[in-house]
């Protein structure tokens, strides 16, 4: 997988992606639901569309309005 290819859906389902920590998970959804495009409901971005409880556990998904980026591999 390319470093710089965004998050998919369906990268929820591949084994060789990984998650990011419980820490990190947690900050991002935090951040979210502080923010005015999050629908609490259902825990969507209305930028994105995606639904971030998921989202968020995955080291290629970034914020589509910057205010989390993915997670940088060493």
């Amino acid at each position: 997988m390319s470093k710089d290819r965004s998050a998919r859906p369906w990268d929820l389902l591949n084994s060789n992606i990984g998650r990011v920590s419980t820490e990190v998970r947690e900050n991002r959804i935090s951040i979210c639901k502080q923010c005015p495009e999050f629908i609490s409901a259902t825990t969507q971005c209305k930028k994105c569309g995606c639904i971030m409880n998921l989202k968020t556990k995955l080291p290629n998904a970034e914020c589509p309005i910057g205010k989390w980026h993915k997670e940088e591999k060493e």
